[in-house]
């Protein structure tokens, strides 16, 4: 029987799909996860989208269903009364609501926290979470933006307010400098080195399969 030319492009085009690995027309293709993707939580608590986008990208890579903390009472917007707000709610140690209400978080073993640096600590609204859910038995996966000056003390806060969890080793990254004006930075060729950053720390922690 002889063929037709648009047979034979489509016998072609066929070929081609199925040889084709999975993920290679995908910008962002994903790498094996180790990890089983419904039992994967990621927390995250960001102002300026910088630490979204960090979340965002574990996500990619790992599964997993992604929630971003909220206040009752938001903060302001003004970047200054928020410091001034922040610095009193940490010597005072008060924690603020959360409006976010997690369902059966039992059922999560893996559970990533992602948070800015603010006064050189861990927000105040992620020690709420931590205080408002028992994390005994999971796994805990601490990740960080900050303005250039480092964690501060966050990751250390996260095994004091989880001394009953496993904690593995954090990520953190250069996000936005706020009081300068600078806000979202996580995008175009920054967005590419945090993509390889965050897959390189996932394989070290071996939480996916290179």
């Amino acid at each position: 029987m002889k063929m037709t030319i648009s047979m034979i492009h489509i016998l072609l085009a066929f070929l081609i799909s199925s040889c084709s690995p999975p993920g290679t027309n995908n910008k962002y293709a994903k790498v094996h996860s180790a990890l089983d993707s419904s039992k994967v939580l990621i927390v995250y608590l960001s102002r300026t989208n910088n630490t979204k986008a960090i979340a965002e990208i574990i996500q990619r890579n790992v599964g997993g269903t992604l929630v971003a903390l909220e206040l009752e009472k938001p903060y302001p917007e003004n970047y200054q009364q928020t410091v001034q707000q922040v610095v009193k709610e940490n010597e005072t140690g008060y924690l603020p609501p959360l409006k976010t209400n997690i369902d059966s978080i039992e059922k999560y073993n893996f559970i990533f926290l992602g948070f800015p640096t603010w006064d050189m600590k861990m927000p105040p609204p992620m020690k709420s979470f931590l205080k408002q859910y028992d994390l005994s038995g999971k796994t805990i996966i601490p990740f960080n933006t900050n303005a250039g000056y480092g964690v501060g003390t966050g990751f250390e806060t996260v095994k004091e307010l989880c001394p009953d969890s496993k904690v593995l080793e954090g990520f953190e990254i250069k996000g936005g400098i706020e009081r300068d004006g600078v806000y979202f930075v996580i995008k175009d060729e920054k967005a590419k080195e945090a993509e390889s950053r965050v897959k390189s720390w996932l394989q070290k922690i071996k939480v996916v399969k290179a």
